[in-house]
């Protein structure tokens, strides 16, 4: 039985989502609750990355549950909590067709990105939101996201993880950049067919710049869509993790 897990985490104790050598990533946690469940280890693929300090609303994940075990669906929910960190937690189990892949299946991700524009920040946000304190012109930061729409070569707003090869594509498609204000400041809703490594943050601390008057319009357009070799250089100002959420992953139902 193939298994489906939605998983929400805060991620300011977690070195990102993906398992690595120190075993504290939110992987890590669910594969160790996983094995303490089935008495074995067991492989869990996610839909994709998340940095260290980026939180999730609805991660999502897969995982093929041993023969042996007739457990429920619904019962893996609790058997997993229980022995997870508070501050990761399993919000739904479901079983999926044979060939479902977390990562490979998604058509759509959504991302949400909060700051904080009060004078002093709160400290029940701090890690939650990025503290930008210095007046925002709203209207150019609307301006400003949606250069990103449409389907560009994102080159300039990717960060290298070293695995780069000349066939690299860097297209992606940005299906909507939505700017929200709050209470307390500003959200920011990036939709697309899929993110680069730190694209979301680049991407937001670009349309920051912009709407603090520290970037032209004009110099910004010319970061997308570059020639080989980045003549414009790269995305300014990468946000911190601080105010970024995975909010959904979307698949064809």
């Amino acid at each position: 039985m193939r298994l489906k897990l939605t998983i929400a985490y805060d991620g300011r104790s977690y070195e990102g989502w993906q398992s690595q050598v120190g075993n504290n990533t939110v992987q890590d946690h669910i594969k160790e609750a996983l094995a303490l469940t089935a008495k074995e280890p067991i492989a869990l693929q996610g839909s994709g990355r998340t940095d260290a300090g980026v939180h999730a609303l609805a991660q999502t994940a897969h995982f093929d549950a041993p023969e042996h075990l007739t457990m429920n669906p619904y019962n893996w929910v609790p058997a997993l909590n229980t022995k997870l960190p508070a501050t990761i937690r399993i919000l739904s189990c479901e079983e999926v067709a044979p060939d479902f892949h977390a990562r490979f299946s998604a058509v759509a991700k959504v991302y949400r990105y909060d700051l904080c524009t009060d004078p002093v920040l709160s400290p029940f946000k701090a890690g939650l939101a990025w503290h930008v304190p210095r007046l925002l012109d709203a209207d150019v930061f609307q301006e400003a996201l949606q250069v990103f729409t449409g389907r560009h070569d994102f080159q300039g707003f990717a960060a290298n993880r070293g695995n780069e090869t000349p066939e690299t594509d860097w297209h992606r498609t940005i299906t909507a950049a939505e700017l929200e204000a709050l209470p307390d400041g500003y959200r920011v809703t990036w939709c697309g067919d899929g993110f680069m490594y730190k694209m979301v943050r680049l991407m937001t601390g670009a349309a920051v710049h912009a709407a603090q008057g520290r970037i032209r319009m004009d110099d910004l357009r010319k970061l997308l869509d570059q020639p080989a070799g980045l003549p414009h250089g790269k995305s300014p100002l990468c946000a911190p993790s601080d105010g970024l959420y995975l909010q959904e992953v979307r698949y064809i139902s």
